[in-house]
């Protein structure tokens, strides 16, 4: 399958991480194309950038399903454009909340999020809301570190495991999400040092569970259903 990853900011510093990142999830035969927009912001932390993201995202994703692309995963945990982009490609297309957070409520009864800034979380609480999540997941909890600052993984482990650790001890976790798909190569860590502390906790990151999940909807032969995403009337548009 070929499977295209969108990273929907105009800045280049995660752009050779994220291709490394998927590469090392991705099945053996998964082709790889990796495209980030080219107008936005340098990263999306509020409504705000996720708006001006938008027509950027969409365009990418149009263009990709044109290329031949198979699945989409556009690489933020704040599912961008995900549910416009259902309604205008005929392919499967996820963000890094709707699988992530899926998947961690597989493994345990309730989910707990750690994620960047406490300006995201508007955002992350409305997605909890539209997928009809609210009694599985505990409060979405920060690390206080913005996106571009992301480059220090003992740092960010650190971070996450002090948030995790308190996390699980108050009850309001079964099961840590990363709430960021630029927490690159940090889920393993953070789970090994959670099991030295105590009883075992998975995980998730949100860009495994991603591919992974484009993966199987490949394999299953399905896509976004007609009856939900359906085709935006036809009207003229300036973008």
């Amino acid at each position: 399958m070929k499977l295209t990853v969108v990273i929907p900011v105009i800045s280049d510093a995660f752009t050779e991480e994220v291709r490394k990142e998927v590469a090392g999830w991705a099945a053996p035969g998964t082709e790889i194309d990796v495209r980030r927009i080219a107008r936005g912001t340098a990263s999306i932390e509020s409504e705000y950038d996720e708006a001006l993201a938008g027509p950027g995202i969409l365009e990418t994703v149009k263009e990709a399903a044109e290329d031949g692309a198979d699945a989409v995963f556009i690489s933020c945990f704040g599912d961008p454009g995900v549910h416009a982009a259902r309604e205008i490609v005929d392919i499967p297309v996820v963000g890094g909340f709707e699988p992530a957070v899926l998947t961690s409520l597989a493994l345990g009864e309730k989910a707990g999020v750690i994620t960047v800034l406490p300006n995201v979380l508007p955002m992350l609480h409305g997605l909890v809301r539209r997928y009809g999540l609210t009694g599985r997941l505990g409060p979405i909890r920060v690390v206080d570190i913005p996106v571009l600052e992301l480059t220090d993984p003992e740092r960010l482990v650190d971070r996450l495991a002090e948030q995790a650790r308190e996390a699980v001890a108050r009850r309001e976790a079964d099961v840590i999400v990363l709430g960021c798909t630029g927490m690159i190569g940090v889920a393993a860590a953070l789970q090994e040092r959670l099991a030295q502390d105590g009883p075992f906790v998975p995980v998730v990151d949100p860009t495994g569970a991603a591919v992974t999940w484009l993966e199987s909807q490949v394999r299953l032969g399905v896509r976004p259903s007609r009856t939900t995403y359906m085709p935006p009337p036809r009207k003229d548009r300036s973008i």
